[in-house]
């Protein structure tokens, strides 16, 4: 199966930080469709990725990492089994 992008780091470096996900939107000046983007590990621009590591300061490894598709899939389906 095929590698994709998971930001699962991002959230827990988040959490570590104490911050939340509209906090680190308006501290690294990203938008709501990029933020929305990221919750659905959706690809989005380095531009973005640049702009929530300098405001984390971080780097990408800290926030993003590939994975095999099928991890994103049952990573998915607990989330809407959560809900």
């Amino acid at each position: 199966m095929a590698k994709t992008i998971s930001y699962d780091k991002l959230w827990k470096l988040l959490i570590d930080k104490k911050m939340n996900r509209t906090e680190m939107k308006e501290k690294s000046r990203i938008s709501t469709a990029s933020l929305a983007k990221l919750g659905k590990n959706a690809n989005i621009t380095t531009d973005v990725l640049v702009k929530i590591c300098n405001a984390l300061d971080c780097d990408f490894s800290d926030i993003m990492e590939m994975v095999e598709g099928d991890e994103i899939e049952e990573a998915n389906e607990e989330k809407i089994s959560e809900s």
